[in-house]
This record gives structure tokens, C-alpha cells and sequence, in this order.
């Protein structure tokens, strides 16, 4: 179906890049940050088997996840305030014009001779950045990130000094294939996360941070429609499904 963004562009609804990572109950799942792998597990009670395979009636299973942790996940500013705000509150549109750029991290080695891999500003090209939302693929990019553990390996990151840029540039919405924005260890401090939500001085209620996504390489730099499909959690993150739209040209 053609949905037309003006009387020259338009996107059909029919073709959808989908940048999500399903989550399953696997030690293949990817995960970060200490997690033990997802499990769905059949509801029992004295009553009944909430498995079909195991005679019950229909499949019922409880599923034990941790948004952050656990896959592709969407974040609001309750993930670092005292108040636990929900991201389900904060992000209320869903539908946003994107870009998409891909970045190969920088190798510094730190004063402690601790070498990081970062991403700074000025690998950051925003010349044709005509939107709301951003979308960052790492290189490499290959297919370890679909099933990685990425707890205790210090995975990339971005230098805060990116926030300046971005927030110039009007990005309401970060999405990145990578665990976190910050330092994996960084004493706590997550400096970019309160850069870009400005907390605490002045809290922003609009932006997004939506991470763990996959950019397959068929998927070409660019503009595009995004779409932020999310579970309505009452929770500072909820699991989301993030999905790319391509713009076609009226003929």
C-alpha cells in the first residue's frame, strides 16, 4: 500500500526493512550487561499444562526477558532518572523521516592502556540529515551481532561530545546496533545518556534512544520512513521493532 509523503515521494507499506532482533529463548539470543539468556516457560499449576506438546490444551507461557538486555529495546529518559517515567508516555508518534549512516569506530588506547573503539563527532555526517530520527550501523557489520554476548567485552561506544552535533541537528531518535551509547564501564557516570536527555537540569520528554538493532548490509546508507513499532510497557524500555521504509519517487 502507498502511504505519500508529498505529491512527489511516497512509501509502500507493503515493502518493510525490518532492523529489529526477535527475541527467543536461547543461549543464541544476544544479550548484555550480566543477563542470563530469555526463557518462555509453560505456565503449570495443579490444574493444567499451558503446553500442547505436553497435553495441554493451548501453549501458555510465561516469558522472563530484560528489555535492556535482551535484544532490541527503545528507551525514554526513565531509564536514568529517580522517577521510573515510561517509555510508553514519551513516545507517542511513531512514523519519523530518518537517516541511515554506517560508522567504523575509532581504536584509541586509554591512559590505563585500555583500548576502546568509539565513535566521535566528526565521523558523524549529518550534511544531508533531514529529519528526526538517526540510525547508526557500526562496521564491521556481520551476523555475530544477531547472537553476540556482549557482557565484559567493551563494545564501541560514542565520545558525548556527539551530543552536541546531534541535538543541533534536531535528532529526537538514536538508533544504534550496539548495546549501549556509553562505556560499558564507565564508574556509572553514562555521561551521554544524560547529555542527550539533558538530565537533570532540564529533562527532555522526547527523545529516544533505541538499541541492539541489526542493519543487514542489503540495506543501503540513506533517507528513509521509520517506523518505532513498541510493546506498550508501562516501563522506562520496552522491546520495539524497529522498521525502515524505503522513499520512492512519483513516476
Amino acid at each position: 500500500m502507498k502511504f505519500y509523503i508529498d505529491d512527489k515521494q511516497y512509501i509502500d507499506t507493503k515493502k518493510p526493512l525490518d532492523i529489529s532482533i526477535a527475541l527467543s529463548a536461547s543461549s543464541e539470543n544476544p544479550r548484555a550487561w550480566y543477563v542470563e539468556p530469555p526463557r518462555m516457560e509453560p505456565v503449570r499449576t495443579e490444574h493444567y499444562t499451558g503446553s500442547v506438546k505436553e497435553g495441554g490444551d493451548v501453549n501458555f507461557r510465561d516469558i522472563y526477558f530484560n528489555p535492556h538486555g535482551h535484544g532490541t529495546h527503545t528507551e525514554c529518559l526513565g531509564h536514568i532518572t529517580k522517577e521510573v517515567h515510561s517509555v510508553n508516555n514519551v513516545l507517542t508518534n511513531f512514523f519519523f523521516k530518518a537517516q541511515l549512516i554506517s560508522i567504523l569506530p575509532k581504536r584509541i588506547t586509554r591512559e590505563n592502556g585500555e583500548v576502546d573503539f568509539v565513535i566521535g563527532p566528526e565521523q558523524i555526517d549529518l550534511t544531508h540529515f533531514d529529519g528526526e530520527a538517526l540510525i547508526i550501523r557500526t562496521l564491521p557489520n556481520d551476523g555475530n551481532k544477531l547472537h553476540k554476548n556482549y557482557s565484559n567485552t567493551n563494545p564501541p561506544y560514542f565520545d558525548v561530545s556527539c551530543v552536541k552535533k546531534l541535538l543541533e541537528a534536531g535528532v529526537d531518535h538514536l538508533l544504534l546496533d550496539l548495546p549501549s551509547v556509553d562505556r560499558e564501564d564507565d564508574n556509572g557516570e553514562l555521561q551521554f545518556h544524560h547529555a542527550f536527555w539533558e538530565v537533570p537540569k532540564q529533562p527532555n520528554f522526547k527523545r529516544t534512544i533505541t538499541e541492539m538493532i541489526f542493519v543487514d548490509n542489503s540495506i543501503g546508507d540513506g533517507a528513509y520512513v521509520l517506523e518505532i513499532q513498541m510493546a506498550p510497557f508501562q516501563n522506562d524500555a520496552s522491546p520495539s521493532r524497529p522498521v525502515l521504509y524505503e522513499i520512492e519517487n512519483v513516476d
